[in-house]
């Protein structure tokens, strides 16, 4: 447990408070917080190490750097949250900190959507990790017919064009306008008209509460920032009693992935799925290894489905 004098000694320099106010919230680079604050790499890294002795952040290596955030709290609770609370009314800085990290956050997002925008028409023609007709299949081999399903990061709308052969309406949704409008076209093209095609993010769906029967993620989730507030929204928008059905990669070494593919994360444990979606109020959780690809790195694809509380 970090010693409370020595918690208080660190924390009196406003600059690493405004370091910690950050972190709070979100995992950020050293690269991010320069851009937030204005500072220097050295001096940043040298706050951060100060910070990371006194057992107040933690670190974790994603592609070619670091990811900073708050430390786990101590059993019987830390000081460290009411300094927080009271030194983001007191330091000037807080504000503009917090607006400029939204921008920074902004960003990342754009640089996925810039992905998907580059690779918009010829996405089914290159190859991506997990994305496999023999998993598809298992994830459709469970579907009711005639339901509403949202189909999330659903890219040129290759799966949604599936599902609109059964289901009652797809409403597919991308962050990428290049890909709506992919997926419209392709829609027009095979006279699909039972797909709705909407631009959003998926951690800020444009559908109402309640409005879908069914929510489909097909290898998406680990391009989400925050994947448990992804899963959070699939549920405020599902039906009581809705299902949620997940493709995606298990958890994997290939960093390469960051870049190749504007991958956030590397893929699941079957123990994170289930653990996210029971925080966030599904029930009767089944997670299968579905597929495993022969070349290396060897992607494997989960399938995981569950239902919404009634």
């Amino acid at each position: 447990m970090p010693s409370i004098v020595k918690t208080l000694k660190i924390v009196a320099d406003p600059n690493r408070l405004r370091i910690l106010l950050l972190l709070k919230g979100e995992e950020l680079s050293v690269a991010e917080l320069q851009e937030i604050l204005g500072m220097g790499q050295s001096t940043i890294s040298t706050h951060l190490s100060h910070l990371k002795q006194a057992e107040l952040v933690e670190d974790r290596r994603t592609g070619k750097s670091n990811l900073y955030r708050l430390g786990p709290p101590p059993a019987g609770g830390s000081p460290l949250d009411e300094i927080l609370v009271r030194a983001e009314k007191e330091i000037p800085e807080a504000a503009p900190d917090q607006a400029a990290m939204r921008r920074v956050l902004r960003k990342r997002q754009d640089m996925t959507r810039a992905f998907f925008d580059s690779v918009a028409g010829r996405l089914g023609k290159d190859y991506v990790p997990g994305k496999s007709w023999k998993s598809l299949a298992e994830a459709l081999l469970r579907l009711m017919p005639r339901l509403v399903v949202a189909d999330l990061g659903a890219g040129e709308g290759a799966s949604a064009l599936l599902l609109a052969q059964r289901a009652k309406k797809v409403i597919a949704v991308d962050s990428s306008a290049r890909m709506i409008e992919v997926g419209r076209e392709q829609a027009l093209r095979h006279g699909v008209k039972n797909v709705d095609y909407r631009l959003g993010d998926m951690e800020e769906i444009p559908i109402g509460d309640g409005e879908v029967d069914l929510v489909f993620f097909s290898q998406s989730l680990h391009h989400a920032l925050h994947p448990e507030r992804a899963l959070a929204e699939a549920a405020r928008i599902l039906v009581a009693g809705g299902r949620i059905v997940i493709l995606d990669l298990v958890r994997h070494r290939f960093e390469e992935a960051r870049e190749l593919y504007a991958d956030e994360w590397l893929g699941f444990g079957e123990a994170d799925l289930e653990s996210m979606l029971q925080n966030v109020g599904f029930v009767n959780i089944e997670t299968t290894v579905v597929d495993k690809e022969p070349e290396t790195p060897q992607f494997q694809t989960l399938l995981v489905v569950a239902d919404k509380k009634n």
